[in-house]
């Protein structure tokens, strides 16, 4: 299509989830609240991890950065969304709507290479106790950190200039509470086979090969915590990973059904229902579930309570 037969949209309206006020107004006390658990439950485990010189160690300074990157990713679209529910009119700018999206992407894809980290920390540490030094040495915890962001800025760059890219000649109406990949897709007036094939390609290689590293960590553990004998040492070893697979179950699940299929198969309708678990829901359940089912975090809760005179009353 000639460039002369189309004008880009300065603008894209947000469809949102509904236009009866008072479901609006609802939703947006909801998602505050939830998203105010988000932001306090991640800095209070950031803190916490960076405070207890027992929670110094490879798997809690991969655990700040999953909630840093919770809290990022959920700040780069709830409080728009938050903001929408009290407006008449649901406008994004151009500009505005590429940013969302790249923050969005990156934080995204880095937090599936972070859990995958995670999970080879815990095979190094139950599989090769001996050499856990060295395989989850300082210089290589950083550099697993510098390759989740370097790798989710990449491939979110490249979605954000293809996408933005297309020529958006019917409507400027997404169907959806943020600037998603698939909506936009949706709107394009040109071929997007290309954009859907690097969606695919892209997302596919970072989720399926971090997943894999995933399951293939989890197996040899598995296997080494069945050779263990004492049943007590078993359960103790396995409830150290068990924090970690919930997580990574509901993470994964929700990003794979909505990026590896074909834009034929979207229901934005659905979609949202799914999106607003992984970019709002999710991040607020991470600090719970490594609190609640970790041993570690209890105990390290329990000495800053102590030190603090205000919580010797309160018996945990």
């Amino acid at each position: 299509m000639l460039e002369s037969n189309y004008t880009m949209p300065t603008e894209f309206l947000l469809v949102g989830f509904t236009d009866y006020l008072p479901l609006r107004i609802t939703l947006f006390l909801v998602f505050l609240i939830v998203y105010a658990l988000t932001v306090v439950g991640n800095m209070c485990l950031i803190t916490l991890v960076n405070v207890n010189s027992s929670l110094q160690t490879p798997m809690y300074y991969f655990l700040s950065n999953l909630s840093f990157l919770d809290i990022s990713y959920s700040t780069a679209i709830t409080p728009k969304m938050l903001v929408d529910f009290l407006s008449s009119r649901k406008s994004i700018s151009l500009s505005g709507c590429a940013v969302q999206m790249f923050f969005f992407g990156c934080f995204a894809d880095a937090e599936c290479l972070i859990l995958a980290a995670m999970a080879y920390d815990r095979y190094a540490a139950i599989c090769n106790p001996l050499l856990y030094a060295t395989l989850m040495s300082r210089r290589v915890c950083i550099g697993f950190i510098a390759l989740a962001y370097f790798s989710g800025s990449v491939t979110s760059v490249v979605h954000v200039y293809l996408t933005f890219k297309l020529p958006f000649c019917g409507s400027n109406i997404v169907n959806h509470f943020f600037c998603d990949i698939p909506p936009l897709l949706a709107l394009s007036c040109a071929d997007t086979h290309i954009n859907e094939l690097l969606l695919f390609a892209l997302c596919g290689f970072i989720q399926i090969s971090t997943f894999v590293v995933i399951f293939i960590s989890y197996f040899c553990i598995l296997i080494t915590v069945l050779s263990i004998k004492s049943s007590g040492g078993r359960s103790k070893t396995f409830s150290s990973c068990a924090s970690h697979l919930v997580a990574v179950t509901l993470f994964y699940g929700t990003l794979l059904f909505m990026y590896l299929r074909p834009t034929t198969s979207y229901s934005l309708n659905t979609d949202k229902v799914v999106a607003v678990f992984y970019t709002v829901v999710f991040p607020m359940f991470n600090p719970i579930i490594y609190s609640f089912r970790n041993k570690d975090v209890k105990s390290a809760l329990k000495s800053v309570f102590k030190r603090n005179w205000i919580f010797k009353s309160i018996k945990i």
